[in-house]
């Protein structure tokens, strides 16, 4: 199908009719990448090693996606900006097929992939960044790596170990089961319109052995119990959980959330799960 034919329904927006360009929507939290070399160091994070599909999530004009379809992989894009997927059904042919008009956080994946394994990349937008990684945390069993911009402090989070204030919910769930790894920061100047923070890349590649020895609901639940109330002792953020006194006199329970490796949380979630399915 010839570009011009494939044009031939396409109706640009006022604004793309003037600039060429697709209007960014704050509501959606678009910011535009401009800077391709950017955009080809965050193609090139993934290794493609173990699974032959991608997922690009919030590929606004393509300015990433033109450089994972160079690569040897078949690439899926999941786009809920009805202006974004006109722009990138003219533009980007070989994606016909293959753009899918849907809510990433609300969207079955499987009817994309089944249960075929797929890595997943983007431009992240700030305001869902983290319901993503939640949603690719639950397809764990399907996503053996993930990579990605997102705001510079989230992406540290992230990637950040016991010890730190910044260490949280998002750092323990995820490093149960990935690798993490900051890998460099982008300035706002890179960006249509600019953010008015820095963005971080960060990769994450899911374990050889990513299978919990603990309950994992149990754990996933301890870990955001304790969090909600950080600045807390074990002993006292996670009374909800009705413990037993002889239980919470080891001494781990003296400790904050923050002072608990990963490791240290499933060890806790083993020495609570006799007590936890009585109750």
């Amino acid at each position: 199908m010839s570009k011009k034919k494939f044009r031939k329904n396409y109706k640009p927006s006022r604004e793309e009719s003037q600039n060429g360009q697709v209007r960014a929507k704050k509501h959606l939290g678009q910011h535009f990448l401009k800077d391709e070399n950017v955009a080809r160091k965050i193609g090139d994070t993934l290794s493609l090693s173990g699974y032959d599909l991608v997922l690009e999530i919030g590929p606004g004009m393509g300015v990433l996606t033109k450089f994972l379809l160079e690569k040897d992989t078949e690439v899926h894009v999941v786009e809920i900006d009805t202006e974004s997927v006109e722009y990138l059904n003219a533009n980007y042919l070989q994606l016909h097929g293959r753009i899918h008009e849907q809510d990433f956080l609300k969207y079955d994946l499987k009817q994309i992939f089944g249960d075929r394994p797929f890595a997943i990349t983007g431009n992240f937008p700030y305001n869902i960044s983290s319901q993503i990684v939640f949603k690719a945390l639950a397809m764990r069993d399907q996503i053996p790596e993930f990579s990605g911009m997102f705001q510079k402090e989230v992406a540290q989070r992230i990637c950040e170990k016991e010890g730190s204030k910044t260490y949280g919910i998002l750092s323990v769930l995820t490093q149960a089961f990935y690798d993490a790894e900051y890998l460099f920061t982008v300035p706002p100047s890179v960006f249509n319109p600019p953010p008015k923070v820095d963005s971080g890349v960060l990769r994450l590649t899911r374990k050889k052995d990513y299978h919990l020895a603990c309950d994992e609901a149990l754990f996933f639940r301890i870990v955001k119990t304790a969090f909600q109330q950080r600045r807390k002792t074990l002993r006292n953020s996670l009374k909800s959980l009705n413990l037993p006194d002889t239980l919470r006199e080891d001494a781990i329970f003296g400790k904050r959330p923050e002072q608990l490796s990963t490791q240290d949380f499933i060890s806790l979630t083993l020495k609570i799960e006799p007590y936890a399915i009585s109750n």
